[in-house]
């Protein structure tokens, strides 16, 4: 899961009431989609601080709610505003997360791309601009040995 760490790092998740807050902001359709139906509680992400000097992977973090409906796409103050938005058959989802490592570096994007069992990772493939993308058990446990 990505965020800029100028806007909210894993820094930012650590010192969040409880560790937790929600992902929120989230306006591409098919993210929404897994937010709504495909992430589940207790699955475990990792948090990729992206746009930045040193973009890589930060952590770990845990969904501890599932997807409900963002409520930033109702509020004409937040700059996630969607005024298209009906609060009856809302648009955008978000998860909670809620803080539970961070790695004592960044993994960062070029490290990545240098070892070849991550050669097929989403978040690696040219174009991608997902903010949220699958990564598989083998994947996830080859990360784990590098953070």
């Amino acid at each position: 899961m990505k965020s800029e760490p100028s806007v909210f790092s894993i820094d930012d998740l650590a010192k969040s009431p409880k560790q937790t807050t929600a992902w929120d902001g989230v306006r591409n359709y098919q993210v929404r989609n897994w937010l709504r139906d495909t992430i589940k509680k207790g699955d475990l992400a990792f948090f990729y601080h992206s746009s930045c000097e040193v973009p890589g992977i930060a952590g770990v973090m845990e969904v501890v709610k599932e997807g409900y409906p963002d409520p930033t796409q109702f509020d004409p103050e937040d700059h996630h505003y969607d005024p298209g938005s009906d609060s009856d058959n809302p648009r955008w989802y978000c998860v909670d997360v809620k803080f539970k490592k961070k790695f004592k570096r960044v993994i960062t994007i070029d490290e990545l791309r240098s070892h070849k069992p991550l050669a097929k990772m989403q978040v690696l493939q040219r174009g991608n601009r997902l903010s949220i993308t699958p990564v598989t058990k083998a994947e996830w446990d080859y990360l784990l040995r590098l953070g």
